[in-house]
């Protein structure tokens, strides 16, 4: 296994480990705020800014997207057998590219 492999495994690995723990804080936030009675307006009025909540959204796209984009990456390279450090750069343009799509809606309940 190259250098370069083992580093993808390990971002891959801990960014499963930061999405596993995000997806349940959002999931918990989410329940917490139906059952309290909170309305879309009263929600988007509390992430207004909220630099925390931001920081932590902003996180949770990141690493989503380059969680996804490590997994597309590795499918294609053993399906299509496409390598080479150019893919690879193309690959994490591509997660980076999603996560910022993730930041800049974050960015958007931030600012609302």
């Amino acid at each position: 296994m190259s250098r370069g492999a083992v580093h993808l495994w390990a971002a891959q690995r801990v960014t499963a480990l930061f999405l596993g723990v995000a997806v349940a804080v959002h999931l918990v936030t989410i329940i917490i705020a139906v059952r309290g009675g909170l309305s879309a307006a009263e929600i988007l009025g509390r992430t207004q800014g909220a630099t925390a909540w931001f920081l932590f959204y902003c996180a949770f796209a990141l690493a989503a997207g380059l969680h996804a984009a490590i997994g597309l990456r590795t499918i294609a390279a053993e399906w299509l057998g496409w390598r080479g450090r150019g893919f690879d750069l193309a690959w994490l343009g591509i997660g980076l590219l999603t996560g910022l799509f993730g930041v800049r809606a974050a960015w958007g309940l931030y600012v609302a």
